[in-house]
């Protein structure tokens, strides 16, 4: 008789954020739930991410919970090493996962060769190779399969996955794995990043079936968010105080979600007249081609946007002060453009892409305004600015700040603590036995285990590097 045993353990984002790789493993069987790059300083970055920790003909199949590099960008490395089973992901994940792996490849090769030009000059040796290129990126993508949201799909012996909406991004999804064998069943419920009720463009969290454990992301454990009404009051009070400056606002941005709701909020500042229009330019071709993909999934919709903009507007992420830039030449031309004018590139923790040429040209000018939308990870240059460090190394040189840092994180697209715990409180758990916290930093996990035990769920645990956790109980 085959053993019912289930364990979960962890690969990446355990008592850290970036990185998620979990595995599930049934009757000596495993299913790897996400893929994640880890995002960090760039030694330990590169050590982790290819430290992949399971053999590829260990998986039996791949599930992916949304298209953040964090939980997608190692599935090109995954399928390079071997692995040829099935991706199981949303259709809109599928596309955007496409789009963040391809850039990912694009900006490795980018990297290696500026990285060999420099050894080149040096008279050093050149040993660094990129972690994937574009055509590992299009393997992977080939191999996953779109999924809608709760459409129950068989993905092993007694294995079945459905995926629900987790309000986090365009296409993100919780995965509950229902195990049954030997008449028994058992519900595992992966939230993969946690969205938050009320979000533009998206919809709410789901309420899933009553699962008997949860895998539970913990970002912001020991954070509340701003109400998006504050948010949009310091969001014109920039804006305003911008255009009387003649300066610029640069916000580094996610491609993914992130880029889209602010162009929608600026819209509706213009249109509710609380500000002017001022120029907006979308540097970044990732964000680009992700309105893009925006626009063909209107089945992720929220009823709110299809209410405000749909009916009303053609294209509800544009109006007239929008620019998408496109060349290199376009993008360098920012840099000379009088304000006032707004600069929205990616990517979101300042660790690549364009937004770090225009920090080059910007943060020494007491004119500029950096604007924070989101999480910024540990030893990324997006944190160092976050936390308003006088000096700053982009590329190897030094920078005084003199822009001024601002931030809002009601912007965010990951659930507070108290916003998980509501959500918490609306599922049915009954069954629920365990709570396991993952994606989150010590002290914010610390602080959010503590909360949830306070709110009736004491048997929650933070997930260890090195730990097998038993779902037999």
């Amino acid at each position: 008789m085959v053993s019912m045993d289930i364990n979960f353990y962890s690969l990446g984002a355990a008592e850290e954020v970036t990185g998620s790789k979990h595995v599930i493993e049934i009757a000596g069987t495993s299913y790897l739930i996400d893929c994640g790059a880890f995002q960090g300083s760039r030694a330990e970055a590169d050590r982790k991410n290819r430290e992949f920790g399971i053999p590829t003909d260990r998986i039996q199949s791949v599930v992916l919970t949304h298209g953040h590099l964090d939980h997608c960008g190692l599935l090109p490395l995954l399928t390079k090493q071997g692995y040829q089973g099935n991706i199981y992901a949303t259709p809109a994940t599928r596309d955007i996962a496409n789009l963040i792996m391809m850039d990912s490849a694009s900006i490795q090769a980018r990297d290696a060769a500026y990285l060999r030009r420099l050894a080149e000059k040096k008279g050093e040796k050149f040993t660094w190779t990129p972690l994937f290129d574009e055509k590992d990126a299009i393997q992977a993508t080939n191999q996953i399969l779109g999924v809608s949201y709760k459409r129950p799909l068989p993905i092993g012996d007694g294995v079945t996955l459905e995926f629900y909406d987790a309000g986090h991004i365009l296409g993100s999804a919780m995965a509950l794995i229902t195990v049954k064998k030997q008449g028994k069943e058992t519900r595992i419920l992966c939230t993969g990043d946690l969205g938050r009720k009320g979000k533009p463009i998206i919809r709410d969290p789901d309420l899933v079936p009553a699962p008997d454990y949860i895998i539970l992301e913990s970002t912001y454990g020991d954070r509340r968010h701003a109400t998006v009404d504050d948010a949009m009051e310091k969001l014109a009070d920039i804006a305003k105080r911008t255009v009387q400056t003649q300066g610029k606002i640069l916000i580094p941005a996610f491609a993914i979600e992130r880029t889209q709701e602010l162009v929608y909020y600026f819209h509706l500042l213009v249109d509710e007249g609380v500000i002017p229009e001022i120029p907006m330019y979308v540097d970044s071709p990732m964000a680009t081609n992700a309105t893009t993909i925006f626009q063909v999934h209107p089945e992720c919709y929220d009823e709110a946007i299809h209410a405000a903009f749909i009916k009303h507007h053609k294209n509800p992420f544009g109006f007239n002060s929008l620019h998408f830039t496109t060349s290199v030449n376009e993008s360098k031309a920012l840099n000379e453009h009088p304000g006032p004018l707004i600069i929205i590139s990616a990517d979101g923790m300042c660790e690549a892409g364009r937004i770090q040429h225009h920090l080059i040209h910007h943060i020494g000018d007491p004119n500029t305004t950096i604007l924070i939308v989101g999480y910024m990870a540990q030893n990324t240059l997006g944190r160092r600015i976050r936390q308003k460090e006088p000096e700053v190394k982009i590329h190897g040189q030094w920078f005084k700040r003199k822009a001024a840092v601002e931030e809002i994180n009601a912007f965010s697209a990951h659930a507070d603590y108290a916003e998980a715990a509501e959500w918490l409180r609306l599922l049915d758990t009954s069954r629920l036995k365990q709570v396991l916290l993952v994606h989150g930093e010590p002290k914010a996990q610390a602080a959010f285990k503590r909360y949830l035990i306070e709110q009736g769920y004491p048997d929650t645990e933070i997930v260890q590097y090195g730990k097998t956790y038993d779902l037999n109980a």
